[in-house]
């Protein structure tokens, strides 16, 4: 489903060189019509990025890993990826067809394949095909279950030692080396 020209709110550059792509995606996004459509570069940026994009098109930046550490400091990498968006009272799934980083589209769910009680695969697809492997804690902003702390940390210790016993003997080991079971994204 497209979009009508000038509807889209902004679009989001992430990666190579942010300046120039910027440029190039202003200069498209206004031979289209959409002038109205905002420009938001990402990218582990900081200051001294920022500066430099000053004679660039961007309409904001988005800042987080910069924000919330300091310098020479270790940081762990995460990365959100936009999966569907609302449209009045439907979703639509939202595709990436980049080169190297093509997604599919829509709500993920994550779960496992379990044969004779012993875990054969993490799944990471569009539709349920195994045990789920989130738990839900909040639902539509309550409780899932009305339980006192100290009973949600039996929750979590029963929750734990259930999936843990469900892996192959060689997923117990502590020491670094292949994934003792597949992640398989259909």
């Amino acid at each position: 489903m497209s979009s009508p020209v000038g509807k889209i709110a902004a679009v989001r550059l992430d990666s190579g060189d942010l300046g120039s792509t910027a440029v190039r995606v202003r200069a498209l996004l206004d031979e289209l019509g959409a002038k109205n459509t905002k420009i938001v570069v990402t990218s582990d940026l900081d200051e001294y990025t920022i500066a430099a994009l000053q004679a660039a098109p961007v309409d904001s930046y988005g800042v987080g890993t910069s924000l919330v550490t300091g310098s020479n400091h270790p940081t762990a990498g995460f990365v959100y990826k936009l999966v569907s968006h609302a449209a009045g009272e439907d979703w639509v799934s939202v595709e990436k067809h980049s080169e190297n980083k093509a997604t599919k589209g829509g709500k993920k769910v994550a779960t496992r394949a379990i044969k004779s009680g012993i875990a054969q695969a993490e799944l990471v697809g569009t539709k349920q095909e195994g045990r789920e492997l989130q738990v839900a804690i909040i639902d539509s902003g309550k409780a899932a279950k009305q339980l006192t702390p100290s009973e949600w940390v039996q929750a979590a210790r029963e929750h734990h030692a259930r999936v843990i016993s469900e892996l192959p003997e060689s997923g117990r080991r502590l020491s670094q080396g292949e994934p003792v079971i597949p992640t398989v994204y259909s």
